[in-house]
């Protein structure tokens, strides 16, 4: 089979090292835009579950990542001028610039060709496969050119936020909450190596444009971040990106659906088929468990539709209760100023519960002492996840 990859991020890798494991025979060649090397985002999270997948799929490559991850085990919010620490919170970060040399350095090993440097337009000559796989991100050229067949649609949230990196090596999961003269202002910041941390800063509108953001250069714009969030970063600086001119990068996060996911031999994968918030970290581990469920659905001898189909809807239910999460987790921060003003502690426990459905709609107060009696109790816990969708749907309706 011959397979075409637009889009060289974890997706489009991982999926051709599979792929490339099943049958060697296959055909593979992958397509990305921006030279080797020149990728942008700092490090990126997953958990330690995901590593166990890893292993599970290609042993190699997920010793490699492991072995270059760092590994947190706190969490940490500084609130105003408290700090509060929350411990078990286990994950794991690498660089994005790592982990895509160890997918890169291995799909060539087993004979994936890597074309950096070479955008794929959608009407490009080397749009010749049998199957096209559409790795290209949110902004997918490829989907955008049949958006009514897959029925895209890109909803945009509501806060700014801007991905940064730091010196500042951060030894857990960290938060910041500062307040302004504006409102209110955030980062989550974590190491990824022995170097740098990515520090994710984000606030409302109002905040991002009474504080200038909106207009300002963008090294003025990091001195002034630098200024607000000096005591988590005990002094060192920030770090915009260097591959585009003009100012700060500050965005709204679109969040990306479509009907459907394939169109002929062309089939969506990654952010080009979804995406999630980041603030429940799961971008990249998404982004690769629709590799692992692609290749497993071309293994069977179905025809290449039936085997789309199946990725397709094995990858929808997965996703399903992610989305939802993502969701609510977007939400909590769009509405921070009815939680801030807590107890740090209890703060924190609701920034830990910020994926349910029923917390818009119960007093934070309430809702921490039930959940603090709840505690560990596992039938109650299944109870509160089972009843949650369906109590806050009334609540939603009345």
């Amino acid at each position: 089979m011959k397979v075409l990859c637009v889009g060289g991020g974890p997706a489009t890798l991982y999926l051709a090292i599979l792929l490339k494991l099943r049958d060697r025979s296959h055909d593979i060649s992958v397509y990305e835009k921006n030279a080797a090397g020149s990728t942008y985002g700092w490090g990126v999270t997953y958990w330690p579950d995901m590593l166990d997948t890893l292993m599970a799929h290609d042993e190699p490559s997920a010793q490699s990542i492991r072995d270059h991850s760092v590994r947190w085990s706190d969490g940490v919010a500084h609130v105003r001028d408290r700090v509060t620490v929350h411990h078990g919170d286990e994950g794991f970060a690498i660089g994005r610039h790592r982990l895509l040399r160890i997918l890169a350095d291995r799909a060539a090993s087993l004979g994936v060709r890597t074309h950096f440097g070479r955008a794929v337009s959608a009407q490009d000559p080397v749009l010749d496969a049998d199957l096209i796989v559409a790795g290209d991100g949110a902004r997918s050229v490829l989907r955008d050119q049949h958006a009514e067949h897959f029925g895209t649609q890109v909803t945009a949230g509501r806060n700014r936020f801007v991905w940064l990196g730091t010196t500042k090596v951060f030894r857990s999961f960290t938060f910041a909450f500062v307040e302004t003269g504006h409102g209110w202002l955030w980062c989550y910041a974590y190491g990824f190596d022995g170097e740098h941390s990515t520090c994710i800063v984000e606030c409302a509108p109002g905040t991002w444009s009474g504080l200038g953001l909106d207009t300002m250069e963008r090294s003025d714009a990091l001195r002034l971040l630098e200024g607000l969030l000096a005591e988590p970063l005990e002094g060192h600086p920030l770090i915009g990106r260097t591959d585009v001119a003009g100012p700060a990068q500050w965005q709204t996060f679109p969040t990306v659906t479509n009907r459907v996911w394939s169109h002929g031999n062309l089939v969506l994968i990654g952010d080009a088929a979804h995406t999630t918030h980041y603030s429940i970290g799961a971008g990249t581990t998404l982004a690769m468990q629709d590799a692992m469920a692609l290749a497993a659905s071309l293994r069977s001898p179905a025809t290449l539709g039936t085997a789309l189909d199946e990725y397709e809807r094995v990858r929808k239910r997965a996703l399903l209760p992610l989305q939802s999460a993502a969701r609510h987790s977007a939400g909590w921060y769009e509405n921070l100023p009815r939680y801030v003003d807590l107890e740090p502690h209890q703060m924190f426990a609701l920034l830990g519960q910020r994926h349910s459905p029923l917390l818009p709609y119960i007093p934070p107060q309430l809702y921490y002492r039930v959940d603090r009696a709840i505690g560990r109790n596992q039938s109650l816990r299944s109870l509160k996840r089972w009843l949650g969708p369906r109590i806050a749907r009334v609540l939603q309706n009345n």
